[in-house]
């Protein structure tokens, strides 16, 4: 087992993160992929330091992995969260000083109980990790499964809440940043690259997407879709999209995306090979990692974190049942560490922020983002602090119109809620009065059966209304503020004012 904790601060950190789809009753062979996984990472090649896991829902599959993994990841947490738990797990080699399980404010809903996403009680789970002597060596990981899509954007029903918990987890990198920790966020974001909850994380965060900055052309989403068509590039290979597009979900590689005939086939002949030069277009980039190393803090250590590598992987099958490991693949990242030069020209160079070159990338990729994505006035003269990717006051107008759409849906639903409530309760009264004047007792019987009914399921309806929606709509009101003032920032018009915020015209102003 390794030591606790060493005279010596590593020079380099692996990184790796895996959405394991060990959902209990629903992911077929569960055990046998979960438990493999965890035989994996303890034999890889470049045995990670920090590992975020998503979907491992049970505690029987977590410790199977901890005792595979205890070797070389000697600490871990298992996350508790909402009615069936979060599926969030985070292993280090290194001590973990804190541990918070953050829950989102705005988490889907509960009467899309087959979906499942409010039950669980998504949220994001912070680890503080000592992994050296100094007062800066210490790494604030955050892991993270943002609500599922079940449309496509722009009309999928619960983008606000994927971008609403975009910029609750930016918030969180963001304080850690600014005491001068690494920060890394990882998980299943459930997002595409230049989405919305893309880009808030890259701007209001100094953070990095450890893939788009090595592969700064790679694909912003599938082939198919709107977005990535719209850069008028060839359908990528499935090896493309592997080596160059960082793909890890919906790719023919993955064997649970195959059909039912291909399935067959593999469970009849076994190892079925896949030519990589195929033609891939539903693969698309839902995993990520996000590095920062804190300077932009004032605390900031002299040594700073560079990107060095990232990779896709858990790409190799199970032994015996020649199934994918898990619905998607990983994401593998090494940052390494480097003694700050004298001059302060070398030092920026040897960084990976702060991101004047990723502004460049930007920029140089603009004309495929239909909205701008960065102010860049003066970045050649901006210190630090400010060279951050700021997104422009249309994203945040966007943003805000967005809110408003579902703010607009959600009090609709309150009232039908509500209103349906009442109608029960009168079905119910009007069923008792029949069944005191009903003269057979079969006719009483399907009465009582028809008020209990009504009034069971109006009562959960009301209480869904006058109680979650009420709070969800609190919490869109906070979200509404927060992007509001970030708006009025970018202006350069001041912070908000809680009084002018409350007036009946502020409502009005903001994306108008």
């Amino acid at each position: 087992m390794a030591p606790p904790n060493s005279d010596k601060a590593p020079s380099r950190i692996n990184i790796f993160t895996l959405n394991c789809w060990g959902l209990k009753f629903i992911s077929k062979y569960r055990r046998e992929r979960l438990l493999e996984i965890g035989k994996r990472i303890a034999c890889s090649e470049n045995p990670p330091h920090i590992v975020g896991l998503q979907e491992c829902w049970t505690q029987e599959d977590y410790n199977n992995i901890r005792k595979e993994t205890r070797e070389i990841l000697p600490y871990g947490k298992f996350y508790f969260s909402g009615i069936f738990g979060g599926g969030l797990a985070i292993l280090s080699k290194w001590p973990i000083e804190e541990s918070t399980m953050y829950a989102y404010p705005l988490n889907g809903r509960p009467t899309a109980f087959f979906r499942g996403d409010w039950f669980v009680g998504k949220g994001v789970a912070c680890a503080r990790i000592r992994f050296g002597p100094a007062a800066t060596d210490v790494a604030d990981v955050f892991c993270t499964h943002l609500h599922a899509p079940y449309e496509k954007e722009p009309h999928d029903s619960y983008l606000c809440h994927r971008t609403a918990q975009a910029w609750e987890i930016v918030k969180l990198m963001r304080a850690a940043a600014e005491k001068g920790h690494l920060v890394i966020g990882l998980g299943d974001f459930n997002m595409l690259p230049q989405s919305f909850a893309h880009r808030l994380i890259t701007s209001h965060a100094p953070v990095r997407d450890v893939w788009s900055y090595l592969h700064p052309d790679s694909s912003i989403g599938a082939a198919i879709d709107p977005v990535e068509m719209a850069r008028k590039k060839p359908v990528p290979s499935a090896h493309y999209n592997i080596l160059e597009n960082g793909a890890t979900c919906d790719g023919i590689f993955n064997t649970w995306r195959w059909n039912k005939g291909q399935r067959k086939r593999l469970e009849s002949e076994g190892n079925v090979v896949v030519d990589g030069q195929l033609p891939d277009p539903l693969a698309k980039r839902l995993d990520y990692i996000f590095v920062g190393d804190g300077a932009f803090s004032h605390f900031a250590s002299p040594r700073q974190w560079n990107i060095d590598s990232a990779r896709v992987g858990m790409m190799s099958r199970h032994p015996t049942l020649h199934c994918s490991l898990s619905d998607h693949f990983a994401v593998e990242a090494t940052i390494v560490r480097e003694s700050t030069k004298d001059d302060d020209a070398d030092e920026e160079q040897g960084s990976f922020l702060p991101i004047q070159k990723h502004l460049e990338s930007i920029r140089s990729g603009s004309p495929t983002v239909t909205t701008p994505l960065t102010n860049t006035t003066n970045t050649a003269t901006a210190s630090p602090q400010q060279q951050l990717p700021v997104l422009s006051a249309d994203v945040y107008d966007q943003i805000l119109h967005m809110i408003s759409s579902y703010t607009t849906r959600e009090r609709f639903q309150r009232r039908a809620r509500l209103g349906h409530f009442l109608i029960s309760l009168v079905v119910s009264i009007a069923c008792f009065v029949g069944i005191w004047w009903s003269p057979r007792a079969f006719v009483s019987f399907i009465l009582c059966f028809v008020s209990s009914l009504s009034l069971a399921a109006g009562t959960i309806d009301g209480l869904i209304g006058g109680l979650f929606v009420s709070s969800e709509l609190r919490a869109l009101k906070e979200f509404e503020w927060e992007i509001r003032n970030a708006r009025r920032t970018v202006l350069g018009l001041g912070l908000d004012l809680e009084e002018e915020y409350g007036s009946p015209k502020s409502s009005q102003r903001g994306w108008h």
